[in-house]
């Protein structure tokens, strides 16, 4: 697909100098060995195939999913991630490309040994942070050193950007990422020798009006002992859903039984002022909006399920259940 494709005024002309001795066979066919000819720097080997970087191309796909999904729902504003690009260079070479300040966030990835890095321009780390703090989203901000107060909702959303990274890697391997330390100096996070070549992820992620674009790097160090399983083939297999087996189901149904979920009545409840609250004393009385007669809740978890009447069953409170809610339940949804 690569080849050139000749017009056929470029293959008249092509002939008729060939007819009339301005170029000869010679020079053509050495033009043609000479295109075969491929540029090769043995400074900069490549260490990933181009069937690894299509691998690493769709993993991160659905790491950029995932990522969107989150923060569409706890920026609730209009949020796009996708990968634009996965490339590999120099360590050195990674490192000149950042900006100074940038928020770096160095991840530790065992069971694999070494370091990999989440790094974020300023502005669309400022974006989310004012979007956090109940802003619109906007960056009116200049380059900085984030605060110890912003590095720490980076933190968090840093945090949670790992989980979805260790999901996406799950169908090639079960790593633990942790967030070891937040850097802004590019310079100071020296995680590989600068000849050493990594693969460079990158997303482009749109938080309202602000683009900007999130780096992945991963050197080979790290990555070399999964090479054999960074392949469409090994990642497809991995990742396609097997059929449920009976036995799966009835291990997971115990499992399920056996979980714990908290099981609370509400007597009932009321609104006071915070000035009220901060006046309350012994022996102070508050009426609840629920009478003698009323039927309490039963809450299951968060969400109530049952309607229950009080009482006592020997020496101990009890409760006795009235009526199920129906709300939520698959049944009545249908």
């Amino acid at each position: 697909m690569g080849e050139d494709v000749l017009s056929q005024s470029e293959i008249d002309k092509l002939l008729s100098a060939l007819s009339t001795g301005a170029v000869s066979a010679e020079e053509v066919r050495a033009d043609e060995e000479q295109k075969k000819v491929k540029t090769y720097d043995f400074k900069r080997p490549d260490k990933f195939s181009k069937d690894q970087i299509r691998t690493l191309y769709m993993l991160h796909e659905n790491f950029a999913r995932l990522l969107n999904s989150y923060l569409s729902t706890h920026l609730r504003t209009l949020v796009s991630v996708e990968v634009v690009s996965v490339e590999q260079l120099t360590y050195q070479e990674f490192v000149q490309s950042l900006s100074n300040p940038s928020v770096i966030g160095v991840l530790a990835v065992p069971p694999l040994k070494g370091n990999a890095i989440m790094e974020m321009n300023t502005g669309v780390a400022f974006a989310i942070i004012d979007r956090i703090f109940g802003g619109k989203g906007e960056n009116s901000l200049k380059p900085r050193v984030l605060t110890e107060i912003e590095e720490a909702v980076i933190r968090r959303m840093l945090g949670k950007a790992i989980e979805h990274f260790q999901e996406a890697w799950t169908n090639v391997i079960r790593m633990e990422p942790t967030l070891e330390v937040i850097e802004s100096n590019p310079q100071f996070t020296q995680i590989v020798p600068p000849s050493d070549m990594v693969v460079i992820i990158t997303l482009q992620m749109k938080i309202g009006g602000v683009e900007g674009f999130m780096n992945i790097c991963i050197p080979y160090l790290v990555l070399e002992p999964i090479m054999s399983k960074l392949t469409t083939t090994f990642w497809v297999a991995a990742s396609v859903v097997k059929e449920d087996h009976p036995e799966q189901v009835e291990i997971l149904q115990k499992k399920i039984e056996r979980t714990r979920v908290s099981f609370v009545v509400e007597l009932g409840s009321i609104d006071i002022s915070v000035r009220e609250f901060l006046t309350l004393g012994f022996g102070d009385v508050l009426q609840l909006d629920t009478k003698v007669k009323d039927e309490l809740k039963c809450i299951v978890g968060r969400r109530p399920k049952f309607y229950c009447r009080p009482g006592t069953f020997g020496k101990k409170a009890a409760v006795q259940v009235t009526r199920v809610v129906a709300e939520g339940d698959e049944e009545a949804d249908e």
